[in-house]
């Protein structure tokens, strides 16, 4: 097992690491997308990693490469593993999805981020969801504040559930949706027309109506 890795750095290329430890021996590593740029001013300077060796399977299963994967520290490379062990993240991938730091992304999944993890490389808005479901109450070692991180996460929630309609609304919603209209353009169309009632309690029959009328408007 292959931990550390110190040497001079002689390229990057494409997310790949280039390092001489030694006389004709050179080392290729993967790097997390967040050093790329670091690691390009540094060609030619001694440099440190902290490493996970793997085997990449190839052609189908049939045989194996193995694989370096270079780290700026502990901490980095702990966090990487955590995230390979959501559903659907591999390590390419999650190489690719560390644009930013792993404090930055442990800070969006601890607070309930969907929306800036979705921004991510390989980061879809379902894997976005299952990351911080499956990563919830694992993420302490990571955050500079963990009990600000649970209350935002929470205030995330809260504000969600506040947000979703009731009563009629909720009633007009599903109705429209039946017809064919998207989920998010119903409930603008809903808020819309119950902020011009002026606060009168509208039947759910009178919404869907008053909504129609709006067809074709964002």
């Amino acid at each position: 097992m292959i931990a550390r890795i110190e040497g001079t750095l002689e390229d990057v290329v494409d997310g790949v690491a280039e390092v001489r430890v030694a006389e004709g021996i050179i080392y290729e590593l993967l790097v997390p997308a967040c050093d790329a740029g670091e690691l390009l001013m540094r060609q030619g300077r001694s440099v440190a990693f902290h490493t996970l060796h793997y085997l990449e399977s190839q052609g189908q299963g049939s045989h194996f490469v193995p694989r370096l994967i270079g780290f700026s520290s502990r901490e980095q490379r702990a966090f990487f593993e955590l995230l390979t062990t959501v559903k659907g993240i591999g390590n390419r991938k999650a190489l690719r999805a560390m644009q930013v730091s792993h404090a930055r992304m442990a800070e969006a999944i601890a607070a309930g981020d969907a929306k800036f993890l979705a921004t991510l490389p390989e980061i879809g808005k379902r894997t976005a969801e299952s990351t911080i479901v499956e990563l919830k109450g694992k993420l302490d070692p990571f955050l500079a504040d963990p009990t600000a991180a649970r209350r935002a996460a929470q205030a995330s929630v809260a504000a969600a559930i506040t947000a979703l309609p009731v009563g009629p609304a909720a009633d007009a919603e599903e109705v429209l949706v039946a017809l064919g209209e998207p989920r998010a353009q119903a409930r603008a169309k809903i808020d819309r027309v119950v902020a011009a009632s002026g606060g009168t309690t509208l039947p759910a029959d009178e919404i869907v109506t008053r909504a129609l009328r709006t067809r074709g408007v964002g």
